[in-house]
């Protein structure tokens, strides 16, 4: 896309801009050829008539006698008297001195008027060869000016497909870089023009800064990761330790239990704030059946729904199998059944499976219209009445983004919620597993 839009736009500015001026040059051009034409050619006629008028009256004073000859386009008369006007064609009579423009029977015919002696000389000349030519000459002129705006059209673009050729390369290049990636090889290159040459450089640079900010992040998260798994790999340890002495109380190994169930719903969310934070791969590719995940999801919330006496209802096949990433979509499926019991008193909350499309859909109190387009709002909580930070559906909305899957929600206040995810066609026909012994 940044290729077609930096190659067709500047290619096209650049033929635009060159056809535009010569529009304008050679249309100037031809304007004035145009104007001079039909001057140089009036010109001419009237050259060609008064030549004519001095042949005639040269003939006649060498021989008074003198008849002029009629042709088909020039026609020359020596009139007398009335008697020798009543001869000559009605549109000529009663002319005066002087030069004469006469159109008749949509002809155009110029007449050169001169009288000597009592002896009046005409001179009529029918233009029609020269509008002829003329009209032949602007065809010419404009026939001219398309074909150079073509040509100039045809030439720019070319020409700035030439000139643009190191910037689409450098944007092929910068395309497949990956962010703080610079690939060993410097966008730079010797052989590029100088103005192409400065971009590239400041992308080097860019990019140089980028990969120094993304290796601090990293060093910081994985500083953060290691400090805090620490202390919930000892609690976590400390709680089996208890939990194996044989002398507790169940009311101590319950509690114990609880410690432990908190510890890694803590080690969850660490993993989850650190995906949100580095949109790292939270594990590998593989099948996955739904219900077993959604089983295995629901286990640790059991508590919470018995103690609100919630009805939980699973409706899916058990050989809806997926391939996806089983982390993921566990992580996702912790924070939204976890949000449907924090915000549902009474009532059921049910997760279904259908097109390619996992719902969880709940009897809670709803969600007010204006709230649902800040849902996925970093830290954006919609009531204060129940626990959280709001960064449970942004982590499910960039696990989403993440992995290609569509996230929906609907919801009715005061009647429940539902969000579902859809996920591509590909990921969402079932796979079939065979057993084989």
């Amino acid at each position: 896309m940044l290729k077609l839009t930096i190659e067709h736009g500047l290619r096209l500015r650049v033929a635009n801009a060159l056809a535009n001026f010569c529009i304008m040059t050679v249309g100037a051009l031809g304007i004035i050829l145009y104007v001079a034409s039909d001057n140089i050619e009036e010109a001419h006629i009237r050259q060609v008539m008064k030549m004519e008028m001095d042949h005639l009256v040269h003939r006649y004073r060498k021989h008074s006698d003198f008849y002029s000859q009629i042709g088909s386009h020039l026609k020359s008369y020596v009139i007398h008297h009335v008697d020798d006007e009543l001869q000559i064609p009605s549109y000529y009579r009663g002319l005066q001195a002087g030069y004469h423009r006469i159109y008749y029977d949509f002809e155009d015919i110029h007449v050169l008027v001169q009288s000597i002696d009592d002896v009046k000389f005409l001179v009529a000349y029918r233009i029609f060869l020269h509008n002829q030519r003329l009209s032949e000459l602007r065809l010419l002129i404009l026939l001219s000016w398309v074909a150079v705006v073509a040509i100039a059209f045809v030439v720019g673009y070319v020409l700035a497909g030439i000139l643009v050729k190191q910037v689409t390369d450098l944007a092929e290049r910068v395309k497949l870089l990956a962010p703080g990636d610079v690939q060993g090889v410097p966008l730079m290159q010797p052989d590029m023009d100088e103005e192409v040459a400065q971009l590239a450089l400041a992308l080097d640079d860019y990019q140089n800064r980028i990969r120094r900010m993304l290796q601090r992040e990293q060093e910081f998260t994985a500083n953060i990761s290691h400090e805090l798994r620490t202390p919930i790999t000892t609690i976590l340890t400390s709680c089996e330790l208890l939990d194996a002495e044989p002398d507790l109380s169940e009311k101590v190994r319950l509690r114990i239990k609880r410690i432990e169930g908190a510890t890694s719903r803590m080690g969850e969310q660490l993993q989850a704030l650190l995906f949100l934070a580095r949109e790292q791969a939270l594990g590998v590719m593989e099948p996955v059946a739904i219900e077993e995940c959604v089983n295995d999801v629901v286990e640790p919330l059991y508590p919470g729904i018995h103690r609100k006496k919630l009805k939980f209802i699973v409706n899916i096949k058990p050989d809806v199998i997926i391939l996806l990433n089983r982390q993921a979509l566990h992580t996702a499926l912790t924070n939204l059944l976890r949000n449907a019991i924090q915000y549902t008193d009474e009532g059921y909350i049910r997760v279904d499976y259908s097109g390619g499309s996992l719902s969880i859909t709940d009897t809670g109190m709803g969600i007010e219209p204006a709230f649902i387009p800040l849902l996925f709002e970093r830290f954006f909580r919609g009531t204060t009445h129940v626990e959280g930070l709001g960064i449970g559906l942004p982590i499910v909305k960039r696990i989403c983004n993440h992995y290609g899957w569509q996230i929906n929600v609907e919801s009715q206040q005061g009647q429940g919620t539902t969000f579902r995810i859809t996920f591509p066609l590909q990921l969402s026909s079932n796979i079939k597993l065979t057993l084989k012994n």
